[in-house]
């Protein structure tokens, strides 16, 4: 399993690829140029934002829900254009959206962080079929977000400690019900966990910021795979294809230096492989 280069745009921070299980595409995006990215077979497509753009999740064929800097949006793909949803620390200069996913039930998840990293500036909310409920707190780089695929389970983490949360979900509508617990201590690793997605067999796969590579950790949190990657700062997994089987990793830019750029010169591109498992298709929003 060698990755290749899917597209060779130098995103300052690429983040959240998402496969549109309908349009058969990916998008991705570069948090800190605003950009929404799209590549059809036609070539690479791209639009341009008035401020932070993170993560998404899709509502239609043609309609995707966006988070920004501070709110959630309705995009329109093949017109470009937004229509607003529901404010989001619009408030709060400080912060900007960062990781999210919509989950079994129609729900989407999504967190926030400082743009400067500030400690605990951060939270992880739900909008749920018009409730946008805040549901943790005091975090300090909200991440890897994903469901487990009988629908029981979210998982998330904080960069911030190095700590991936499990949270049981009520089977009726998805809100969490109890306390998170832990599931993965990488406190002590030399990498950040950032992004992750869930395959269809429950097992995790973690971007690590700065470790080069996609983890792929079993329910019981042993490591099991790793697929190693051309960039250092690889930021978030997503799984597309016909089969699903299709590994696409976005990577960033952001923070390295003239010369360490010089040594990671595919920092910021967005890579594929070929997987021997299977994921999960991404869920529908319902709004």
């Amino acid at each position: 399993m060698t990755p290749a280069v899917f597209d060779s745009t130098p995103n300052i921070l690429g983040e959240s690829p998402l496969w549109h299980p309908e349009r058969q595409e990916l998008f991705w995006f570069d948090i800190l140029s605003h950009r929404l990215f799209n590549r059809t077979r036609g070539g690479l497509r791209h639009w341009q934002f008035s401020e932070a753009v993170s993560a998404a999740g899709w509502i239609d064929r043609n309609t995707l829900l966006v988070a920004s800097a501070s709110s959630l949006s309705c995009f329109d793909i093949e017109a470009g254009t937004t229509n607003f949803v529901v404010d989001m620390e619009h408030d709060n200069p400080v912060t900007r959206s960062n990781d999210g996913r919509a989950d079994p039930y129609g729900g989407f998840w999504i967190g926030t962080m400082g743009f400067q990293k500030e400690e605990h500036a951060g939270s992880i909310y739900r909008y749920y079929r018009g409730e946008f409920r805040r549901l943790y707190g005091d975090i300090t780089i909200s991440n890897a977000i994903c469901f487990s695929p009988d629908g029981g389970l979210a998982y998330f983490a904080d960069t911030g400690d190095g700590k991936v949360m499990r949270q049981r979900l009520n089977p009726k509508d998805g809100w969490p019900t109890g306390e998170p617990e832990l599931y993965l201590d990488l406190s002590k690793a030399d990498f950040g966990v950032d992004g992750a997605v869930m395959d269809s067999q429950g097992r995790f796969w973690n971007a690590q910021w700065g470790g080069s590579r996609v983890a792929c950790y079993s329910p019981q949190g042993n490591l099991v795979e790793e697929i190693r990657f051309p960039a250092s700062q690889i930021s978030c997994p997503a799984f597309g294809g016909a089969n699903l089987s299709t590994l696409y990793a976005t990577s960033a830019r952001d923070g390295l230096s003239p010369e360490q750029l010089r040594n990671d010169p595919l920092a910021g591109q967005t890579f594929v492989v070929e997987t021997r498992t299977r994921g999960q298709a991404e869920h529908q929003v319902v709004l």
